[in-house]
């Protein structure tokens, strides 16, 4: 038979002292449970991981230093602002999401040359953004249209971080792909159609370096956020959620945007919550004005597809805004940012 997984938060008191965290953290691993220790401004929580179990609050609540003992409901245990009531930051280089300034992650659907990357990654660093996107691995709907260059565009993207200083941001597709993914992309991304690939969610989260995992296109938000939990499962907490829209019967956009998405993430999870208006429309004239109606709802960031020219576009070239545009765009989000008392 297999049992639903259990956890519970046991609260420190502010002055605990380190042997006493120390004494809970060994208690737990006694009960053959799983700590995760957070340390928090004003104390000090300790989730307690694994599977069902009765009495457990009970065990843990005379502990020494022990404030109190708190079940968590949600199904996915490590990723609910029930275990962490801060916020997660996330940083690489100088990309931070989830912090008081919005990140700005931009660059063109795909990997097309070196030439072009590195000329992209100088105006899109010029123009505002601290992460550079760029599919090195392209998942086709076709078997027939461009799959991306592979190993040889993860070296462009490398040669264009070494001129720009940006934050490299690539899909990786499969389990045997996320060494080498990881020896040149500062974040790993997780595309929609992914979401729920268990073996690469597990290969991501014993790689120990950021990941944005992109929202499947008709995945429930327990869905979405217990993929999350694979990841934060295997050790990775630096876990980016994107909502980048879902499949309903409309047809004048790409897919459907629910931004509602994004405040109720926010009471759900700990984890700093971006949106990709490019995916999410599918059309170029869109993108500026869901990137700043995401901003308006809490985004802690936006992903968007960059190009000079995007008629050419080796891919998604509807979707994809130009330089000039993506500078527009920007300065009109910085308005909104003060508005909601963020920079951009």
């Amino acid at each position: 038979m297999n049992l639903e997984p259990s956890a519970v938060i046991v609260v420190m008191k502010p002055d605990a002292s380190q042997d006493q965290i120390n004494h809970m953290v060994s208690h737990i691993r006694e009960l053959g449970m799983t700590p995760q220790v957070i340390i928090g401004k004003f104390q000090t929580v300790i989730a307690a991981l694994g599977q069902e179990r009765t009495g457990l609050v009970e065990e843990l609540e005379p502990g020494a230093g022990v404030e109190k003992v708190l079940p968590i409901m949600a199904p996915y245990k490590r990723a609910s602002a029930e275990l962490k009531t801060e916020r997660t930051v996330v940083k690489a280089l100088d990309l931070e999401i989830g912090g008081p300034r919005i990140a700005i992650i931009a660059g063109p659907c795909s990997v097309e040359s070196e030439e072009h990357i590195v000329r992209m990654a100088q105006i899109l660093k010029q123009r505002g953004a601290q992460g550079l996107r760029g599919g090195a691995y392209k998942p086709r709907t076709s078997p027939y249209s461009f799959q991306g260059h592979k190993v040889d565009g993860l070296k462009m993207l490398a040669a264009a971080r070494a001129e720009t200083g940006l934050a490299i941001v690539t899909e990786v597709m499969a389990p045997d792909q996320v060494d080498v993914v990881v020896e040149y992309a500062d974040v790993m991304q997780i595309g929609a159609r992914n979401m729920q690939n268990y073996n690469l969610l597990q290969a991501v989260g014993e790689a120990r370096k950021p990941v944005i995992l992109k929202r499947g296109m008709c995945a429930t938000m327990d869905e979405f956020l217990l993929a999350a939990e694979y990841i934060l499962d295997r050790g990775n907490p630096d876990v980016i959620l994107c909502e980048r829209g879902i499949r309903t019967y409309e047809e004048h956009t790409r897919f459907t945007l629910p931004l509602a998405t994004v405040p109720f993430l926010h009471e759900k999870t700990h984890l700093p919550v971006i949106v990709d208006p490019s995916h999410g429309t599918g059309k170029a004239r869109l993108v500026p004005p869901m990137a700043k109606a995401s901003i308006a709802c809490g985004a802690d960031g936006l992903i968007v597809e960059v190009h000079d020219d995007p008629e050419h576009a080796a891919s998604d070239g509807a979707q994809t805004i130009t330089p000039q545009a993506f500078s527009q765009m920007l300065a009109e989000c910085a308005r909104i940012a003060e508005a909601v008392d963020r920079t951009l």
